[in-house]
């Protein structure tokens, strides 16, 4: 769909929320179109039209009550701002919602050096991780409402014939070789999932990568709840550190974000397995590009190139390689 096409859904979805004179500018067009607008109360707001048939409406609405509930129990995260007629979604072809704005600047963007001093980058992920600790912390004492329902990312989603993201192994920019290596890597992560019996598994945001993360004075907060799951949480400590692996200080900004999270609960399980995860977090990339990317285009060769080199610097670590 065209941007301006797009646009004119987005005028007339705001009439769901008696907000219809003005113009929406759109901000970023990925799996949804995101818009800055006016909410009815006249302060800015995010609108997005929800990819069709990423999400169903009952899990787009699932998403939005969760981060209800979060804001709700204390934690700062776009709060969902509801329809004239109650509602968190407003259902069309191209399900709509609104969400207060979200002021601050992203952490970071991936592949390229995080744009803060050192020390700032440690005091950041120290916060961070202590904001993820507490999301599953306040997730957990949540009973979650009839109908609830999100994506499980459990072994066989992420590692299993038909991941949730895609066959990651059959990217085409992938050679024999590096297709084998990632099977390697596959098989060396599903033996490290398998070696937990009772893995610290509930909601988790998913996607705390730097250009989620939004930095405001001393505060960070967690912004594009889309890609929430049911999940490991060592998974979410993974996608976090995912984009910081070639990092000089990679290894502090880990302990940051450990250090962080254990001052607000119990760490999710063996530190040593982060590494998987961060690893697992790439594989699943080379496969969330198929598809959406040309087969010949750059992003297709960058993905896979970062998914290689993780999973055998993984492999070389754990000599396994």
């Amino acid at each position: 769909m065209r941007a301006e096409d797009a646009a004119a859904i987005a005028r007339a979805a705001l009439v769901q929320w008696e907000a219809a004179d003005q113009t929406p500018r759109l901000i970023s067009y990925r799996e949804n179109a995101v818009f800055e607008v006016r909410s009815p109360r006249g302060g800015r707001a995010v609108l997005r039209l929800h990819r069709p048939g990423y999400q169903s409406d009952e899990a787009i609405r699932s998403e939005l009550l969760w981060s209800e509930r979060l804001c709700a129990a204390g934690l700062d995260v776009p709060r969902p701002i509801r329809t004239r007629k109650g509602d968190v979604i407003a259902p069309g072809a191209r399900a709509a919602s609104m969400l207060t704005w979200c002021a601050g600047v992203p952490l970071g963007e991936g592949g390229k050096a995080l744009p803060w001093e050192p020390p700032e980058q440690i005091r950041l992920y120290r916060e961070l991780g202590r904001t993820l600790a507490l999301l599953h912390r306040l997730s957990d004492e949540w009973p979650l409402p009839q109908g609830f329902t999100r994506p499980r990312l459990d072994r066989e989603a992420l590692l299993g014939e038909a991941p949730h993201w895609g066959r990651f192994w059959e990217n085409p920019a992938l050679t024999g070789s590096e297709r084998n290596l990632l099977q390697e890597a596959r098989n060396a992560i599903q033996a490290v999932l398998e070696s937990e019996p009772a893995p610290d598994f509930g909601l988790i945001h998913a996607d705390a990568l730097r250009e989620n993360v939004f930095v405001e004075g001393s505060r960070v907060r967690l912004i594009d709840f889309d890609d929430a799951a049911f999940g490991y949480r060592m998974y979410e400590l993974g996608v976090a550190m995912a984009q910081n692996w070639l990092e000089e200080n990679a290894a502090a900004l880990t302990d940051a974000l450990l250090d962080g999270y254990a001052c607000e609960r119990s760490l999710p399980g063996d530190l040593e397995h982060i590494h998987a995860f961060i690893t697992l977090r790439t594989l699943a990339s080379c496969g969330w590009v198929i598809g959406r990317y040309g087969s010949e285009s750059r992003e297709m060769a960058l993905y896979a190139a970062r998914a290689v080199e993780a999973a055998r610097r993984y492999l070389v670590r754990n000599r396994l390689y």
